[in-house]
């Protein structure tokens, strides 16, 4: 490791640039405040088939590179330290109205890339989880995936979390769900109470993090049915850069982004004070 040394008028802090980062991202790394890095990322992966047709390629062309990039931000994202980065690999519409020829490519894509990257994940300490109803993926795929999950269980850095078949609607839908669940097992629904924690916490997400910052590529500017609920108060930053370009420095210079915003909850700028949550405290 090495240090470097960031200082204004209010602040001085010694910089300890994590090992792993090449000389750019070292260079922005050096730029930030460690104290101040968002706890929660999420990415929307978006510009794979464009990537590919501006370059003639076909579409799988695209969705080959875009693993590349999701390897690069990944590996960076662990070596500074993030605690959770979430990202938005297939869609619950991608599942319904993609060609079949594609969705197949797709999860061939999914099961080799977590063979070949489960050695990157475990030597950079990252834990491996799912969202989504990927229960409807096939068996093959669900298999790969909970061998991925197992293996990486007991790691103790960054919870990578993949979103496959996800929607947000679906998922708010399948949370009311579970309360109802669990209310008719426990007195009825006479003694339901439902308020934003109680939500929370049927979430898939309920043992992540607050999200704290969506980043979305190709620059559209749209959540696209994503962590709807979960970015309610969550900063964004849009790139107009297709997901297999955006690298580890393009995170970086998103974080450096974020704080610079002033995150108000509602509330004044002289007066901000975070929500109290139950997910912040975990």
């Amino acid at each position: 490791m090495c240090a470097s040394v960031l200082s204004d008028e209010r602040l001085v802090l010694r910089i300890i640039i994590p090992e792993g980062l090449d000389r750019a991202e070292a260079e922005l790394f050096s730029q930030l405040n460690p104290s101040l890095l968002p706890k929660h990322v999420a990415i929307i992966m978006d510009g794979n088939g464009r990537w590919a047709n501006r370059r003639h390629l076909p579409r799988i062309a695209g969705h080959s590179k875009g693993v590349q990039a999701v390897r690069k931000v990944v590996t960076t994202a662990s070596r500074i330290g993030l605690p959770a980065l979430t990202l938005y690999a297939f869609s619950a519409e991608n599942f319904q109205r993609r060609p079949p020829t594609e969705i197949r490519f797709l999860m061939k894509l999914l099961r080799r890339y977590l063979k070949a990257d489960l050695p990157l994940m475990q030597d950079n300490n990252v834990r491996l989880s799912f969202i989504g109803r990927y229960q409807l993926l096939s068996p093959e795929v669900q298999d790969c995936m909970a061998w991925a999950q197992e293996e990486t269980a007991r790691n103790t850095g960054m919870v990578m979390t993949l979103a496959l078949n996800y929607g947000s609607r679906s998922e708010i839908v399948d949370a009311f769900k579970s309360i109802l669940e669990t209310a008719s097992k426990n007195g009825g629904l006479d003694h339901l109470t439902i308020d934003e924690e109680t939500i929370s916490r049927n979430l898939y997400t309920c043992n992540l993090p607050e999200l704290d910052l969506v980043i979305r590529t190709s620059g559209e500017l749209r959540l696209s049915n994503f962590l709807l609920w979960q970015a309610a108060y969550a900063e964004i930053y849009v790139t107009r850069k297709f997901w297999p370009d955006f690298s580890g420095t393009d995170l970086l210079e998103a974080i450096a982004d974020y704080q610079q915003r002033e995150r108000r909850y509602g509330g004044l700028a002289e007066s901000v004070k975070k929500p109290s949550s139950r997910l912040r405290s975990q």
